[in-house]
């Protein structure tokens, strides 16, 4: 296909408001142009991506239009336009991508794959829960040095270190501010560029810094002025108060003053003077302070900003569990209806919804089977108005992304509405698909006694579904030979029906009759039989290892209030799933802590659904290289009794108390667009635990400044199992007339925080980071006598 010259003319013609073509000044041109020629030397593919590229935006199989795509000058920013005079243009930064797909990889590309070749296509993945961007390029070079080219920009961005992503953000700023793009600001822009930031300051202290600043005298600020009058705005008081506490003479930290202050503030173990030298080789930005061995108020503040000054422990970060332990001893990251992308009644049903899950790292995802056109299983939130997907598309699916994220196993959670034929041929697509993923008999072939590992079962894929016999008759000679088996219902089906008997609107009457089960589809279930409970009693005495109970939230939560210690028995020796309630057609999320409480393991919930439960989710799954499967507490995991109401009557029962000091934030995002509001924040620090450790206090709220406050506020906790306590901070707008804003959040569990003083690196309500957003807190873990 010819490439379309008058359509480029116009795209070229319309990029007067392409702010990288404006006018500037001279000398920031040069800048530009001497920065860009150091950062693309050798590279064509970047080269390309400056000068433009006419491609197709895809959003379905009759919306494909053409968009002319730009790399700006700052390396960071993407900026599209449609060929039409006087249209918006949109940009995106880098910084939003997770990851860039090539070929037919989502739904839509695969719907125009007879139209357009695989080698022209490619998807750019944002990070969150924001929409794909499929695109089609006009050749498959230009594809290839699009994907080459994004690929080496989001490398080059995860490679920056602290002082890199500080410039960065200082550019940012220069360049939103510099409304008429001359390479310098005046006053007007700089007190735009306050509000923009979050800061209410009086005007006379603003043009105190602003002259100060324009060392230069012209009335405005240009490049290392900006830079200056952006040091005097952020200068850190709290930060520089710790310095010269531990500081001998209040100018630098000698290696000695360093190894003080890691020893004995931050209660750093393992070799100090070794972790000293190294800190100050990693942050120290003076040559002259390295080579006397110290670290200067600059290298200190780098040190604090960085995953090293994070209250996440760097430690557990990594895979630290032992991970050959049975799978019933873990808790594992899990996702209600995988498949939808919104609500339960509506909501788009997508492979896309696994494809985010599994990249997450999530290890148990639901397909909600029933029978298809042409023969073809299909994918839904049945009787509902939900679109389809087929079964096939969501096993390959599953398949290619299974163990990018995690190389632990992944259950798939199998709801069967399917007749006989078209579960064969359900069986048909897990076997050719699958593959040797797909796992098949016992791990060695004999009849086992016990729930295999995480590390055992590596690289494999788990069926949770409906099984026709127990495990044991496989390894039978008399097992049954029929073709088909019957079952009664799963109790989802019951469940279902029971919590909306009082709902006539949306009951469904579910018939009670045995449901056929082909033989083909039941062999493909081992360690995992979806079985109905009865009571604990029974499960004691009848219960194979490898049955696996499912309760909507609402049964969970009845039998763990009326029996927690057995619940955390039962789930010692077996697995159980937990789901939401079907009263949640907005697919909201309850609370998982109160079901790890008692030890369940397969908690699912909406990855699509962005909030607390999320959040608590993502913190708890944070440790442990973020692989899905967090290993159990010793207490939940052995033959003692734990009852979570009591905590205090279990063997080596410990309370500690938490003590919080919220110092200050910085440079908050502003969550009220009106022009002129400025955030008034509070932080609420929340504990997630067993019930007596359940609890929440809150800072102050500071007046209009999101972009510096200072609070020196102090939170304390008792925690009476801090084995299982999660520790969410929350950053809300005050607001006296209506409910406040969210600004932004972070949680993790009790045993990842790092004590000391620390940053807390904020994230957006989706669970993606918001840099430079923090909070900078001290922290202290006691034990209570």
């Amino acid at each position: 296909m010819q490439r379309d010259g008058s359509l480029i003319c116009s795209a070229r013609a319309g990029l007067r408001d392409d702010p990288a073509t404006d006018g500037r000044s001279v000398r920031q041109q040069q800048m530009d142009s001497t920065g860009s020629v150091l950062r693309i030397q050798g590279d064509d593919n970047l080269q390309s991506m400056l000068v433009g590229t006419i491609m197709r935006k895809i959003k379905s199989r009759t919306w494909k239009k053409q968009r002319y795509f730009k790399l700006q000058d700052d390396f960071m920013t993407i900026w599209y336009k449609s060929k039409k005079a006087g249209n918006k243009h949109s940009t995106f930064s880098v910084s939003d991508l997770e990851a860039i797909r090539e070929g037919h990889q989502s739904e839509v590309l695969l719907s125009i794959a007879d139209e357009f070749p695989a080698d022209r296509c490619f998807t750019l993945v944002f990070r969150g829960r924001r929409g794909n961007l499929d695109l089609v390029a006009e050749s498959s070079e230009e594809a290839q040095s699009w994907v080459r080219g994004m690929r080496k920009l989001i490398e080059n961005l995860e490679n920056m270190g602290e002082r890199e992503k500080l410039d960065q953000w200082i550019g940012d700023w220069f360049k939103k501010a510099d409304k008429n793009n001359d390479g310098r600001m005046n006053f007007k822009e700089v007190q735009d560029l306050l509000k923009m930031m979050n800061v209410d300051m009086n005007e006379q202290h603003a043009h105190r810094l602003f002259t100060t600043a324009d060392k230069s005298q012209t009335g405005t600020l240009e490049d290392d002025e900006f830079v200056l009058f952006y040091k005097m705005l952020t200068q850190r008081d709290d930060v520089l108060r710790v310095f010269q506490e531990f500081s001998f003479d209040g100018q630098k930290l000698s290696k000695r003053d360093l190894e003080d202050f890691l020893r004995d503030e931050q209660l750093e173990g393992g070799d100090i003077q070794l972790h000293a030298k190294q800190l100050i080789e990693r942050y120290e930005p003076s040559d002259t302070a390295k080579l006397l061995n110290a670290m200067t108020f600059d290298g200190f503040l780098m040190y604090l900003g960085s995953v090293e000054g994070s209250i996440f422990n760097p430690q557990w970060l990594g895979i630290f569990q032992d991970m050959s332990q049975p799978l019933c001893h873990y808790f594992i990251s899990s996702s209600h209806n995988t498949y939808l992308m919104e609500d339960q009644l509506r909501g788009q049903s997508s492979v896309e919804g696994y494809i985010r899950a599994l990249s997450r790292g999530c290890r148990c995802v639901e397909v909600d089977c029933w029978d298809g056109a042409n023969g073809e299983p299909i994918v839904y939130h049945g009787h509902t108005f939900t679109s389809k997907i087929l079964f096939k598309d969501v096993v390959t699916a599953v398949g290619n992304y299974a163990f990018k994220a995690s190389e632990y196993p992944v259950i798939l959670s199998i709801e069967n509405h399917c007749g006989v034929e078209q579960q064969r041929v359900m069986a048909q697509h897990l076997n050719h698909i699958f593959g040797d993923k797909l796992l098949k008999s016992t791990l060695d072939g004999k009849a086992p006694s016990r729930l295999p590992s995480p590390e055992d079962l590596k690289g494999k894929i788990l069926l949770k579904a409906k099984k026709i016999g127990g495990l044991e008759e496989s390894f039978n000679e008399m097992a049954e030979d029929s073709q088909t088996g019957e079952l009664s219902d799963e109790d989802e089906v019951a469940d279902i029906e029971e919590e909306n008997q009082h709902r006539e609107s949306v009951r469904r009457r579910v018939k009670k009759s045995k449901q056929r089960l082909s033989k083909e589809l039941s062999d493909c279930v081992v360690y995992c039989k979806s079985v109905r409970f009865s009571n604990f009693k029974h499960s004691r005495i009848h219960s194979k290892f490898y049955e696996v109970a499912s309760f909507t939230e609402s049964k969970a939560r009845k039998h763990l209030r009326e029996a927690g210690a057995d619940f955390v028995h039962h789930n010692s020796q077996q697995l159980t799933r937990v789901y939401p309630s079907g009263f949640r057609t907005d697919s909201s999320n309850f609370n998982p802590q109160e079901m790890w409480n008692v030890g369940c393991q397969i908690v699912a919930l909406n990855f699509q659904t962005a909030g607390e439960g999320m959040d608590l989710n993502d913190g708890l799954f944070r440790q442990n290289n973020s692989c899905g499967y967090v290993l159990k507490p010793r207490f939940m995991r052995e033959a003692e009794k734990f009852d979570p109401e009591t905590p205090h009557e279990r063997e080596g029962y410990q309370p500690v108390v938490l003590t919080i000091q919220v110092i200050s934030g910085q440079q908050l995002p502003k969550v009220n667009i009106k022009e002129g509001s400025i955030v008034d924040p509070l932080v609420r620090v929340e504990i997630h635990g067993v019930p007596m450790d359940q609890a929440k206090q809150e800072t102050r709220y500071i007046d209009n400044n999101g972009f510096n406050p200072v609070w020196y506020d102090t939170l304390c906790f008792t925690i009476h199992t801090p084995e299982l306590a999660m520790v969410r901070f929350v950053v809300e707008d005050y607001d006296k007339t209506s409910r406040n804003d969210f600004v932004g959040q972070y949680t993790l569990p009790l045993i990842c925080m790092h004590q000391g003083y620390r940053h807390i690196h904020l994230l957006s309500r989706d669970g993606t980071s918001i840099p430079p957003s923090s909070l900078f807190v001290h922290i202290r873990i006691t034990e209570l006598e």
